[in-house]
């Protein structure tokens, strides 16, 4: 059921502006998310119900020609400046640094050294009746860190030992004022175990009652992984084919399938791992956003079956998409990813016990694996140095790699320059980061991905907006606040009002366009996890010169009313700015007597 004509918008004061209504039916999103905040950023329910719809098969690769949507793009970068010891090193000065795209260098445009406050976390208190995606006090940075359980991608022996590392780390070793979240990503997507809090006690509690899961290549012998990921099968000459009574053409089928049908199954669990690990980042860049700094996501892992010999390597298709969207929002919210291998020390005595025969099958079969642990290590580590963060791995101290993941971002200096809009290929965009000091480590996002997936927010608006709904974090790139109103009867049902507002900051405003602006609103009532009212409308138009100081200091109020019996019900309301595809989202709990 939609109600799209009980939509109204209220700005404050703001009567001189210009509107234009345009109702799209189921909505439609897209974001790349940069400001906002909440309280149970992680922590939101996620209603399920809602279909994870297939994204545009776009790969950079086929894209010839960028086009721009605005001329002037900033392009952050956040840097970590360490001594041999690790220690930061704090002082530098703006001419102590240079900046290379693609080997040429930048002119800086913003600097900044920014210390991470450690005061304990204080959330926004909302008033009764109110709920918000505000998830911290001030502007100012704190050390925020996620830490994501991986089920989907990790041995499951190895999960235990990594949970137990992580109870040590928790208990013993975690930085006073330090914030963590905790989550976990397993078959099912990702699942929220406890939303940010500055007391890790609650976090071990929470982490207890944690349990395995059989990951995606759960099954799936290592030759055949090695097979899935190289493309080249793993074929043992040893296995008997039985042919007799049976057509040449047939017995060569019959022979592939023996051979090569695990590769098939293996390469769909592949993809399927692939899948939920880059949704699971989208949503969570997408929950921190709107917090200020630069964040840390340690990934306890058992390694991510693909081989990445460069940036674009992701299997093509919408995978293509999904992981250049996911790279972008995890630049965007400044997040650095820091893998830690849950597998610890891995070794390969054990080769010969699974391989029949000898020779030439054993020697190719120890190869392959061989070069799957080493891709694999390589992968986690690309992943990090994209993202600026750290991999660690051949160690069993898996506690000490917590610890320096989540203390990496207490200091750091965020730099700034404007990207050549010029240039419109489109492609990876390689950064090198050179400090003048002697001894310096420097630890900077290697590059970003300029494709029309990553600048232009219109081709994935409908995709994103669904991702939202379905995400079980809140959006906080727009800081939201909802409020309910009375209930009047209408029939069998009651009508209940509500109320959201936006910060007027988040909104954009094109004034190369006339101070052109597009909001775009929907909302779902869900009961027992099923869609109960669906409401949704896009808002247009263009603002009078005199009322964008207005717009800036009181904000947008959407105001609109949702028809339901009586019961129990979970809304869930995702607001997107389309100009800039930054994305807030709510989830506002009501009962209808």
């Amino acid at each position: 059921m939609r109600c799209c004509s009980l939509l109204t918008l209220v700005l404050f004061s703001l009567l001189s502006s210009t509107y234009l209504l345009a109702q799209r039916p189921g909505g439609g999103g897209g974001s790349r998310a940069t400001s906002g905040n909440r309280n149970a950023t992680i922590g939101a329910p996620m209603p399920h119900g809602i279909g994870n719809p297939p994204l545009p098969p776009v790969h950079y690769a086929d894209e010839s020609r960028i086009e721009f949507k605005s001329q002037t793009v900033l392009v952050q970068v956040p840097v970590v400046v360490t001594d041999k010891s690790g220690a930061h090193i704090h002082g530098l000065g703006r001419d102590d640094f240079q900046v290379f795209e693609n080997s040429k260098q930048q002119k800086l445009a913003a600097y900044e050294e920014v210390q991470a406050t450690h005061l304990a976390l204080a959330a926004p208190a909302p008033q009764k009746g109110e709920f918000s995606n505000l998830a911290v006090s001030g502007d100012a940075p704190r050390t925020i860190t996620v830490i994501v359980v991986d089920t989907i991608n990790t041995p499951f022996m190895d999960q235990a030992y990594g949970r137990q590392q992580l109870l040590k780390y928790l208990a013993d070793r975690v930085e006073p004022g330090q914030v963590l979240a905790l989550v976990t990503l397993g078959s099912k997507g990702m699942r929220v175990i406890h939303d940010l809090t500055s007391d890790p006690a609650v976090l071990v509690r929470a982490l207890k009652r944690v349990n395995g899961e059989l990951p995606a290549m759960q099954g799936v012998d290592i030759d055949t992984q090695a097979a899935t990921v190289t493309g080249s099968p793993i074929t043992d000459p040893s296995l008997p084919v039985t042919s007799a009574g049976l057509g040449g053409d047939v017995a060569a089928q019959l022979q592939d399938f023996l051979l090569h049908g695990d590769a098939t199954i293996g390469s769909m669990q592949q993809q399927r791992a692939i899948e939920a690990t880059m949704r699971g980042f989208l949503s969570i860049a997408w929950s921190l956003s709107g917090i200020p700094g630069r964040k840390s996501l340690i990934w306890l892992t058992g390694g991510f079956p693909f081989y990445m010999d460069s940036p674009a390597a992701v299997p093509g298709g919408y995978l293509s998409t999904l992981y250049e969207q996911a790279m972008q929002a995890l630049n965007d919210a400044e997040i650095s990813i820091y893998p830690v291998d849950a597998r610890g020390l891995v070794g390969f005595s054990d080769a010969s016990s699974s391989i029949r025969g000898g020779g030439a099958a054993f020697a190719r079969s120890l190869s392959a694996r061989s070069w799957l642990q080493n891709s694999t290590l390589g992968t986690l580590k690309d992943f990090a140095e994209m993202t600026g963060g750290r991999a660690f791995y051949n160690t069993n101290d898996l506690a000490t790699s917590f610890q320096r993941a989540a203390t990496d971002s207490s200091s750091y200096y965020l730099l700034g320059y404007y990207l050549d809009t010029k240039n419109s290929k489109g492609g990876w965009r390689q950064l090198r980061v050179k400090v003048a000091k002697p001894g310096a480590q420097v630890r900077a996002r290697s590059g970003f991905f300029v494709t029309a997936a990553t600048v232009d927010p219109e081709l994935s608006r409908k995709t994103d907006m669904q991702l939202a709904f379905a995400s079980p974090f809140d959006s906080t790139g727009i800081p939201l606040t909802v409020s309910w109103g009375d209930a009047t009867a209408n029939g069998g049902k009651k009508k209940v009002g509500f109320m959201v507002h936006l910060a007027g900051t988040a909104v954009t405003v094109d004034q190369g366009q006339n101070n052109h602006f597009s909001l775009e609103f929907n909302a779902i009532a869900f009961k027992k996890e099923t869609s109960a009212a669906n409401i949704g409308q896009t808002i247009e138009g263009n603002f009078a010169p005199a009322a964008i100081e207005k717009l800036k200091t009181n904000g947008v109020n959407f105001k609109s009313a949702v028809e339901l019996a009586s019961g129990d019900y979970l809304v869930r309301i995702v607001v997107r700015d389309n100009l800039s595809g930054r994305l807030g989202s709510v989830s506002a709990p009501l009962t209808v007597d």
